[in-house]
């Protein structure tokens, strides 16, 4: 059966989708249609601020595009030498926090050692870190992005662990999403079953998916990765199939199995 991913492809150096190639060994077909574009911003500021690592307790990645802004400001080769030769190094003897095996495996790639890959949402996240971490540490710095939740910010704050955040990407609609996802529909005809990866998704592509499904939209089985996605797509009225019971590409497929069956 057909499933529709609206989500990003991995970037080539890691290879094949791990979604694609789950779902093709349950069976199904999946293609993926990317719904968000980035733009980088700060990386001046950015940069000076990873290379100063005595300023702060640890650092916090709750997104692969905080990772790769991180590669950016590492595209100097000097900068990179430095980072390889003690910056890296005075990182790892803080703790450096993850959400999720996607950004936990571009986290190694830099040289640092992830805690809290199995954690999967930020609310799971601000939980591991509070129990590890005094008040009285430096702040934690963590990029984010131009629409990140408060989820993890607000638990931090309340719990009076220090944070400082810096937006190190905008994230805006992809330029092609309208055209890509009209082609999909007219190419392979209406999914059977279609997931959403962030409440971004949910917002810049519900209403293509409804115009373009018609009648058949109460047919597609609709899967979210995680809890925060799906409270988005039931918040707009559409009915969940099925919820990934961790953020990975095994457990989105094996539900999505389940619920094609």
């Amino acid at each position: 059966m057909h499933v529709l991913l609206l989500k990003e492809p991995r970037d080539e150096k890691s290879g094949p989708d791990p979604y694609i190639k789950e779902l093709e060994s349950h069976g199904h077909k999946a293609t993926l249609v990317p719904v968000l574009s980035f733009k980088f911003v700060s990386l001046d500021t950015f940069s000076n601020k990873l290379f100063q690592p005595e300023k702060h307790g640890g650092l916090i990645f709750t997104s692969p595009r905080a990772v790769e802004a991180v590669e950016m400001c590492l595209e100097a080769e000097e900068r990179r030498e430095e980072w390889n030769k003690s910056i890296k190094d005075k990182w790892n003897t803080k703790s450096i926090y993850v959400v999720g095996k996607a950004t936990s495996a571009l986290v190694q790639r830099l040289g640092l050692k992830p805690l809290g890959e199995d954690t999967g949402t930020a609310d799971v996240l601000s939980r591991l870190i509070i129990e590890r971490e005094d008040t009285n540490i430096p702040p934690l710095f963590f990029p984010c992005g131009s629409i990140k939740r408060e989820v993890l910010p607000t638990a931090l704050r309340e719990k009076g662990v220090p944070l400082e955040t810096l937006t190190v990407y905008q994230t805006a609609e992809h330029p092609d999403l309208e055209k890509n996802l009209k082609n999909y529909f007219t190419e392979q005809g209406t999914p059977a079953s279609i997931a959403f990866f962030s409440p971004s998704g949910v917002k810049f592509c519900l209403e293509a998916v409804r115009r373009l499904s018609g009648k058949q939209l109460a047919e597609i089985k609709f899967a979210a990765i995680g809890p925060t996605t799906r409270d988005a797509m039931t918040a707009e009225g559409l009915c969940v199939s099925c919820t990934a019971e961790k953020p990975t590409a095994e457990h989105l497929a094996a539900a999505i199995a389940e619920v094609l069956q």
